[in-house]
């Protein structure tokens, strides 16, 4: 098994409140939380690029972990809004932390990246090509927002948390996993321009078309059914029943989602972490931020099972069950 030995996250001061986006947009902070959950989110610097909020993350894991920069041998940063398309983040990240010495790649699987990371470091790590991996899920969502479309411009916040993952050497770790993708319905959730199928062009800009385009009723419906189908498999994967599990970490989307999910796993309430309210919808940090703040706030225990379940942009969804 594979184990995470350290945690941390970073988001920008900035807040964004509801009150913020009422004299913006068409909306109220009413309808904001009844469809959401969220009433902040965090909002990056204009001279921020996801690597900033990457590099910080990364920084803080590491002092948090007691590691040097010489103790990782590889760096993972999921992210679906990279600084540039080449170089990847990761190489950005390992510059500013001084790693040459280490590889260095992206992972893109939408807002299931941080899980997908995972899954790929577990192999990587018990084949014997990395020993400890630093892997980040960092994303700047608000720079590929729409500020005129009131049902996205709510959504989204910008932060990025990290983890370090290495050889397990007793009984807690990843138990389980589970991923799958359907590309079939990727249009649903899709920012269109900006790669070769519909290269920049001042058309494409005036078009907003370098913006996130989401439907959002049809996500709604595949998130569901998929973050519900990805618990259930791997809790069964990993021998285990509802009632082992301590927490589910569920991608923070919104509340709806997040509640359905709970419900689809005949979890209660209480089992379930929630902090979209403060940060919005911050795509791949928000499970390595709910597993941060559940470590500071003494949440978790040794032997706590721990339930995580992410969708996203593809359509891709995973889910691992991990011991503590």
């Amino acid at each position: 098994m594979i184990k995470i030995t350290a945690t941390g996250f970073y988001a920008p001061d900035k807040i964004l409140t509801n009150a913020d986006l009422e004299k913006m947009v068409d909306t109220t902070d009413e309808w904001i939380i009844t469809r959401t959950g969220i009433k902040e989110r965090r909002i990056a610097s204009e001279d921020q690029a996801t690597s900033d909020l990457c590099l910080e993350a990364a920084r803080r894991t590491l002092q948090n972990g007691n590691f040097e920069t010489k103790d990782i041998d590889l760096i993972i940063v999921a992210t679906s809004t990279p600084d540039t398309l080449f170089p990847s983040t990761a190489c950005w990240v390992q510059q500013g932390l001084e790693a040459d010495h280490v590889a260095a790649f992206d992972i893109s699987a939408g807002c299931t990246g941080f899980l997908y990371g995972m899954i790929v470091a577990e192999g990587l790590i018990l084949n014997g090509i990395a020993r400890r991996i630093l892997l980040v899920g960092g994303e700047l969502l608000t720079k590929i927002t729409n500020w005129q479309d009131r049902s996205t411009c709510v959504l989204f916040g910008d932060a990025a948390g990290a983890v370090v993952l290495e050889e397990s050497k007793d009984d807690s770790g990843m138990l389980s996993q589970y991923w799958r993708a359907d590309g079939s319905l990727g249009n649903l959730l899709i920012l269109p321009a900006g790669g070769t199928r519909m290269p920049a062009s001042a058309q494409t800009v005036a078009d907003k078309l370098h913006c996130l385009h989401m439907k959002g009723n049809e996500v709604f419906k595949h998130a569901v059914k998929r973050m519900g189908e990805a618990a259930v498999e791997a809790l069964r994967k990993a021998g285990l029943k509802k009632e082992d599990v301590r927490w589910l970490i569920p991608h923070q989307a919104n509340t709806r989602i997040i509640e359905a999910t709970g419900k689809r796993v005949h979890l209660p309430p209480e089992k379930v972490y929630v902090n979209i309210q403060r940060y919005g919808n911050v795509s791949v940090a928000s499970i390595p931020i709910s597993l941060h703040e559940l470590r500071e706030d003494g949440k978790l225990k040794k032997g706590d099972i721990v339930l995580m379940d992410a969708f996203g942009a593809g359509f891709t969804w995973a889910a691992v069950v991990y011991r503590w």
